[in-house]
């Protein structure tokens, strides 16, 4: 099966740019699988894992918020927050947690449910996607 062009871009920077066997994604519904020759699309992210596979090697980002489009043989990923599994700084998305956590549970005033509801789903969704690259790298 002829590949498809993963792209998945912040405000910051390219992140990836990959031919690809397929795409999981973390869609707003749930999660999509995109393959070579997918009907065209276009939705918005949740907060999750990206999961691309290219023959036998995977690679896996941690995403939250933007937009993931499928054009003829291309997915486009234009994400809020795109981080490689080795690129997660554990202690940092620990601590964004916390502080999600804190903010939620205390309520001070200028408090903003949505925005620190959606921090609390990007660090989880880092602590997981970072636990699970932990688990594949051998120990040595």
């Amino acid at each position: 099966m002829a590949p498809i062009r993963l792209d998945v871009v912040t405000a910051e920077r390219l992140v990836l740019s990959e031919d690809v066997d397929i795409v999981i994604a973390p869609g707003i519904e749930g999660q999509l699988g995109i393959l070579p020759h997918h009907a065209p699309l276009m939705t918005m992210l949740d907060a999750g894992e990206l999961i691309a596979r290219k023959g036998q090697e995977e690679i896996s980002l941690a995403v939250a918020g933007g937009f993931l489009e499928v054009g003829k043989d291309r997915v486009i990923v234009l994400a809020d927050i795109a981080e490689r599994a080795e690129e997660i700084n554990v202690e940092e998305a620990e601590e964004a947690r916390k502080r999600a956590e804190t903010a939620l549970a205390e309520k001070k005033p200028g408090f903003d449910a949505l925005a620190a509801e959606a921090a609390l789903r990007a660090s989880l969704a880092r602590l997981k996607v970072a636990a699970k690259r932990r688990k594949k790298t051998p120990l040595v």
